[in-house]
């Protein structure tokens, strides 16, 4: 009997596995890794921020504004609680993208702004602080990158026949990505041209 219950088990065992069923669990495994490394490199720019804030708030008349919609930016990406299953509702998905590339906006404007003050430039907490900020801009598009594979693949086995059956049996749907416009924005760090002349209005001479 131990023999004959065995069959139908070994049976379903391989139907599963030739509809998709495991590669559905190692992909959304992996998305789950990927995104949780994009999560912990958001997080280290969170971090920084403070600390850049701070340092250019010594800067006499810098921008006001500039601080301000970096400080508020910042507020509203940390605000928004990145949990795991945030990755399959679209719409909370969305508005955290949208968070997060306000947020590197308005901190690529505070680098560009911070080259007309002279002080700043020869500031060495502030320069050691932008290269941290650079590096982690850097770790987001790669974990992003990755984020974005991961989903990609797990997409394509949803729709595919015959795995699409086995997602509609088992409830697989298809997740949110990051949009193709701000996966080019942001596969490029704030860049800072060292030698340029300033010209933001403000700037001590």
């Amino acid at each position: 009997m131990r023999k004959l219950s065995f069959i139908p088990l070994a049976a379903l065992t391989i139907s599963l596995s030739g509809c998709g069923y495991n590669t559905f669990q190692s992909t959304d495994e992996q998305i789950k890794a990927s995104w949780s490394e994009v999560l912990n490199q958001y997080q280290r720019r969170a971090d920084l921020i403070p600390n850049i804030v701070a340092t250019v708030k010594g800067e006499a008349n810098f921008e006001q504004e500039t601080l301000t919609k970096v400080v508020e930016a910042r507020a509203k990406a940390t605000a928004i609680q990145a949990t795991p299953e945030l990755i399959n509702d679209p719409e909370a998905f969305q508005k955290f993208q949208a968070a997060q590339g306000q947020l590197s906006g308005a901190l690529s404007r505070l680098l560009v702004v911070s080259e007309s003050y002279p002080s700043l430039k020869a500031n060495q907490g502030f320069q050691d602080l932008r290269a941290q900020l650079d590096g982690t801009e850097n770790r987001i598009a790669v974990a992003r990158g990755r984020y974005v594979k991961a989903v990609q693949d797990y997409n394509v086995t949803v729709r595919s026949f015959p795995t699409n059956l086995t997602a509609m049996v088992f409830g697989y749907n298809v997740k949110p990505n990051f949009s193709v416009s701000d996966e080019k924005a942001i596969a490029v760090p704030p860049k800072v041209d060292f030698g340029a002349p300033g010209n933001a209005s403000g700037a001590s001479k």
